[in-house]
């Protein structure tokens, strides 16, 4: 290899180290010219507080479609009103403690009633309109087992649950 031919590739190794250094530099600058502007400027944001979503007993005018026997199932249904200026997504719906039976049978101590929970999220997507509310019935969530006692027969239960809702 000759002289020349060594300077040369000596040349261009210095001439790409340089063109990188010039980018890397100028990349630096950049960033540095980026990071330290100055400014001023004013904005604000609030969450708003979502209301209680509530959960009544079950009226005289809803009317249920199965029957709760021992060893069996019965649809529940909920009634759940939304205060709120925007519609909810009921996400889940899950127990709150045991089942009572009303006062028209104070023998029924032992219920054997339970809640099964629903799914998260809440199949089909069920929704409550702003300021309004919405029946949803429950397939199957609620249950007897056989070890109800006789005095609880023809009693209608309350059934404490919770609501998870979204907006």
């Amino acid at each position: 290899m000759t002289t020349t031919a060594r300077t040369s590739r000596r040349g261009r190794g210095i001439k790409a180290a340089a063109l990188a250094g010039l980018l890397a530099s100028a990349g630096a600058g950049t960033a540095y010219a980026y990071w330290t502007g100055s400014g001023s400027g004013t904005g604000s944001a609030a969450a708003g507080t979502m209301q209680t979503v509530t959960i009544d007993a079950l009226v005289a005018s809803d009317n249920l479609k199965t029957v709760l026997i021992p060893g069996g199932s019965a649809d529940v249904v909920l009634r759940l009103t939304n205060p709120n200026p925007y519609p909810v997504q009921v996400y889940s719906v899950t127990a709150n403690g045991s089942a009572t039976a009303d006062a028209a049978h104070p023998g029924c101590t032992t219920t054997g009633v339970s809640f099964r929970g629903t799914s998260a999220p809440l199949s089909p997507a069920t929704y409550v309109s702003a300021n309004s509310s919405a029946l949803i019935t429950l397939p199957g969530a609620a249950a007897m087992d056989t070890t109800s006692l006789a005095a609880c027969q023809g009693a209608t239960f309350s059934l404490p649950v919770t609501a998870e809702v979204r907006k």
